[in-house]
């Protein structure tokens, strides 16, 4: 354990110390609170419970533990909720837009109450894919003592004595367009693929952040992995509730302690070991701004880069995040890192120890769900960053699964999702094309879509090896194929995306490490100079603020200054 500090005064007796907090009392005394509960600490415990999604359906019990483990150890827990907006609902039409923006409107709100209750502590629940970093980042920019908890995946479906998950839905509607499947065994998928609440159950975003949130040390060890409705997530979360009240009372380890240069480095490594979701190139940035460190997609690529690969799952391998939890969970993979070189072991976990003392009793690996770093799956991380004349500021390539990583071939271009969804349902491309989808960046969308229900199409009509794919928007982390994103600058921006016309040769290398657009210098000033952006109207509301506030892509699309941390000053 951490060395005890000086524990300062609690923040909450703002709320409860003195003649003029009379009120303040009666409101507590309204809630039920007797004097004892009112003299403890007071300790946030914020959800993104409901039923708008699968991913969170199943949270409420596990925040009920929680309260339970704050309570035993003397705090008095208040429960709150804040929103959640579903990836899988929100695919392939406008409601994407949102997706990213509810990560902004989640660590927002943990804030407006955590600081303006003065709360003591957090305990942190998110279950769906923006539910992660939203509430990590939070964690970050409060800086009081905070354990975060994943809700946990979705048991995978079993149809026809094969595991599958969500993404299988998706590419038979591809396979069925194209005359591979018919209705009857697509709708057989449908039925058997999701069969619990919980996160998709391959390493697509959620479970990645999790495992996210063990490896920068946000999270208890061997916590993200445990399947949603498995009764054992319920004592780890009494243990995290436990664990806000000894850190609180030991003045630390504080999230800012905790996010560190190096735990940054530790969760890009877990990323790339396990062919992780393109989207923590946004969260992880996004994490590291909150504590006022400049981390972008250059760092990132310097990471994935000399991190191998060595988790086989989908959807560039073969198995399930519930396979890592049968082997031992994230600790498996992280002793393997540390003893290879690839980890920081100096760095803290919330518990207070060091990240290479708590990984002393982990399980060894198996060598089929995790291999040896001497001899991994890739010596390479499984997430490539990708530069060049179309994209300075960078672009994303997951190359876990690819048995190609260069192409070359004619731009087909697109100005909007939409557009291209058109395309592809018609089949209107050819083999060979590399598709571009522009203006759907995080200030051009604005929102920085998604694009799984595109990618998904193309690999279910047999085209995901055959085309490349490439946008200023972004991928879900189920998505596999030639699929490029992030395209930093965006097209919004005056990005080189933007200058992109039909027919113009684009080279991918994914080795390299670079993307071509093999127009000449003269000729992209030519178009440079008639460039315009695209006119969206009705832009009002959410989308409104967002699009004037938000930054580009390779830093993470932020929509503030960053290492903002609000003084409660003392009543007395």
């Amino acid at each position: 354990m951490a060395a005890k500090k000086n524990v300062p005064k609690l923040r909450s007796r703002i709320t409860t110390d003195g003649l003029t907090r009379t009120p303040h009392r009666a409101f507590m005394r309204g809630m039920g609170l007797d004097d004892k509960a009112i003299s403890q600490p007071m300790i946030g415990v914020v959800s993104t419970a409901g039923e708008v999604t699968p991913c969170v359906m199943n949270l409420t019990p596990q925040v009920a533990a929680a309260k339970e483990g704050v309570a035993a150890a003397g705090g008095t827990p208040r429960e709150f909720t804040t929103i959640s907006v579903s990836d899988g609902l929100t695919m392939n039409h406008q409601g994407m837009k949102f997706s990213l923006v509810s990560r902004e409107v989640i660590a927002d709100s943990v804030e407006v109450v955590a600081q303006g209750h003065a709360y003591d502590g957090l305990v942190c629940f998110g279950g769906c894919d923006k539910n992660l970093p939203g509430m990590m980042m939070a964690m970050v920019r409060v800086n009081v003592p905070a354990v975060f908890m994943y809700g946990g995946s979705a048991l995978p479906g079993l149809w026809r004595g094969k595991e599958i998950s969500v993404l299988d839905s998706i590419e038979g509607v591809g396979a069925v367009m194209v005359d591979e499947m018919d209705l009857e065994t697509l709708d057989e998928i449908e039925r058997a693929c999701l069969p619990t609440t919980g996160s998709c159950a391959g390493q697509f975003t959620a479970n990645t952040m999790g495992m996210v949130s063990e490896a920068i040390g946000l999270a208890l060890l061997g916590s993200s992995t445990i399947p949603n409705v498995y009764e054992q997530r319920l004592s780890v979360a009494r243990r995290a509730g436990e664990t806000v009240m000894r850190n609180l009372e030991n003045g630390g380890p504080l999230p800012r302690d905790i996010v560190t240069r190096e735990a940054l480095e530790n969760a890009a490594a877990i990323v790339a070991a396990t062919g992780g979701s393109t989207n923590t190139a946004l969260h992880i940035p996004a994490i590291a701004h909150e504590a006022g460190i400049a981390f972008s997609m250059d760092d990132l690529a310097e990471v994935w880069d000399r991190t191998p690969l060595i988790a086989n799952l989908k959807p560039g391998g073969a198995y399930n995040a519930k396979s890592v939890y049968e082997l031992g969970g994230v600790p498996v993979i992280l002793r393997e890192l540390l003893e290879g070189g690839y980890l920081h072991g100096d760095c803290l976990t919330v518990t207070g120890e060091k990240l290479s003392d708590a990984l002393q009793g982990a399980s060894p690996i198996d060598g089929d769900v995790v291999w040896s770093t001497k001899k991994p799956i890739s010596p390479t991380g499984g997430v490539a960053i990708l530069k060049g004349n179309l994209c300075p500021d960078g672009a994303l390539l997951k190359v876990a699964g690819l048995k190609s990583v260069q192409h070359e071939g004619p731009a087909l271009v697109f100005e909007s999702e939409e557009d291209c969804a058109a395309a592809v349902t018609a089949k209107d491309y050819a083999p060979g094309s590399v598709i571009i989808i522009r203006n759907e960046g995080p200030k051009g969308g604005p929102g920085m879509r998604e694009m799984l229900m595109v990618t998904g199409m193309i690999y279910g009509q047999g085209m995901g090896e055959k085309i490349a794919l490439m946008t200023d928007g972004r991928f879900s982390g189920a998505t596999r194929g030639m699929c490029i994103g992030h395209v930093s600058p965006e097209a919004a921006a005056g990005g080189p995306i933007g200058l992109i016309e039909n027919g113009d040769i684009i080279r991918i290398d994914g080795e390299a490490r670079t993307i071509t657009l093999a127009v000449d210098d003269a000729e992209l000033d030519r178009r440079r100079k008639a460039w315009k952006p695209l006119e969206k109207p009705g832009l009002a509301g959410v989308l409104e603020k967002y699009a004037a506030t938000v930054g580009p892509s390779h830093l993470g699309a932020v929509t503030h200054s960053g290492n903002s941390q609000w003084k409660t000053e003392d009543p007395s």
